[in-house]
């Protein structure tokens, strides 16, 4: 009970990224439809696809910042006004976030739009390019230096490019765009330079995903509902992955209870046309590594997603053998959420992450980046770590709902904020080509 109270109060004022989005779009959205709006961007960690979202900065270039102010301080999402300015005004919406609402000239819209998406580290480095030419950086501006204090002597002739959006603020510094979830100053900054940013996976590409679950298990939806919601989606497979027998908490399957969905599976894909469902389980590792099924039974499906929902409290030696010896089974396709972290709920367990995912490439293991906002799971610092031994990443939505796909989209967010590109995720790939890799760890 103690440490449910000091947890509250460490974690107060702070939101899961995927908590809030849907009302920080809907602010956007409705902000982006007033007649006075020129245009309208939620900046800050937001922007940036942070995990963890302490506020909301929304950025409104508007020739009448008077209309704007009041159109956000009447927004049916607002609970309490903060403080009220001609250009500066904070509320806080209905989730108890704060949001603070900055409107700009149409001409201050680009500083004001990359200094406060930030990060303070990316900004301090924009700022000392800036200073390098001769100029001085601001949310309003780029402009000239002042003349030096004492010789009065002009600091630079270089002339100031015209800024009209951030494309052209980075062009000014001699930087490709760089995209907001990049700006963590992780390296960004020499990849611009020398024209070496990847192109980052975008939404489009994901093409189907795994790791659903139904109403066998701890689901809200049939199979014929999560295919449905997928096809909605315009993904061309899904991947069901009930929980086994050890996760009674869950309503585990038996294998009996396995088979009967794999037949179901089956025959509910003789209906579809350029769609498959995936026949799968989310199998639990035992304390020692082994699985709670058999070979045999693992053989009968076409993936396997392992994970780890008990026993978090082993030393990081016993936890990353455990990890290993699971993803070492030529059945298992999937690591799931790698570090069983929950959101400001529960701290990861202690594992060796490098090691994990040099066994994932030895093995041809895909890992998990989970798309549920209260996991977000392999974290997005990882990602530049597990692609450069190989590893293959795969976005799934641990959906428990057929609404909950949607998540995808928070998963597509810390990819990119990864560093990760098209190739670099397998559930890229189209149906036919899925097909044909799926197998292939299991094969002689």
């Amino acid at each position: 009970f103690c440490k449910a109270i000091a947890d509250r109060v460490k974690h107060a004022g702070s939101f899961q990224f995927g908590q809030i989005a849907s009302e920080a779009e809907a602010l956007r959205s409705d902000l982006a439809a007033h007649r006075d709006a020129l245009q309208v961007c939620i900046a800050g960690s937001y922007r940036r696809c942070k995990e963890i979202v302490r506020d909301l900065d929304l950025i409104v270039a508007t020739k009448r910042p008077a209309a704007i102010t009041k159109s956000v301080i009447a927004h049916p999402l607002v609970e309490s006004i903060i403080a009220q300015g001609p250009t500066k005004s904070s509320v806080r919406i209905r989730s108890g976030i704060q949001c603070d609402l900055r409107v700009v000239s149409g001409a201050e819209y680009p500083f004001a739009l990359n200094y406060f998406t930030g990060s303070k580290e990316h900004n301090i480095e924009m700022r000392n390019r800036a200073l390098e030419r001769g100029w001085t950086l601001n949310e309003y501006r780029l402009a000239l230096l002042p003349p030096e204090p004492k010789t009065r002597k002009k600091r630079s002739t270089k002339k100031i490019p015209k800024v009209r959006d951030e494309g052209e603020l980075y062009r000014a510094l001699d930087l490709d765009f760089i995209a907001p979830e990049l700006r963590e100053n992780w390296g960004e900054f020499e990849a611009a330079e020398k024209h070496s940013l990847p192109r980052l996976i975008e939404a489009e590409n994901l093409r189907g995903t795994f790791h659903c679950h139904t109403t066998a298990s701890d689901g809200h939806n049939t199979l014929e509902e999560m295919a449905q919601a997928g096809q909605a989606l315009g993904l061309e497979y899904l991947g069901i992955a009930d929980h086994s027998r050890s996760s009674i908490q869950a309503h585990g399957l038996d294998k009996a209870k396995l088979r009967a969905q794999v037949a179901a599976i089956r025959r509910l894909n003789q209906t579809f046309d350029g769609f498959r469902l995936f026949a799968g389980v989310e199998c639990d590792v035992l304390r020692d590594g082994s699985l709670d099924f058999d070979d045999d039974t693992l053989a009968e499906l076409d993936f396997v997603v392992v994970s780890i929902h008990s026993v978090f409290n082993l030393s990081e030696a016993e936890m990353t053998r455990r990890i290993i010896r699971a993803i070492s089974n030529r059945f298992v396709t999937i690591l799931a959420h790698p570090t069983g972290r929950l959101l400001l709920q529960r701290e990861p367990y202690d594992v060796d992450i490098p090691a994990v995912l040099e066994a994932a490439a030895e093995t041809g293991t895909w890992v998990e980046l989970n798309a549920a906002p209260k996991r977000l799971d392999l974290d997005w610092r990882w990602w530049p770590v597990a692609k450069e031994k190989g590893v293959k990443c795969v976005i799934n939505p641990d959906a428990h709902r057929a609404e909950r796909l949607q998540d995808l989209w928070f998963g597509i967010g810390i990819a990119r904020k990864g560093w990760l590109t098209k190739s670099d995720v397998i559930n890229c790939l189209p149906l036919d080509k899925m097909e044909t890799e799926l197998p292939r760890k299991r094969r002689p």
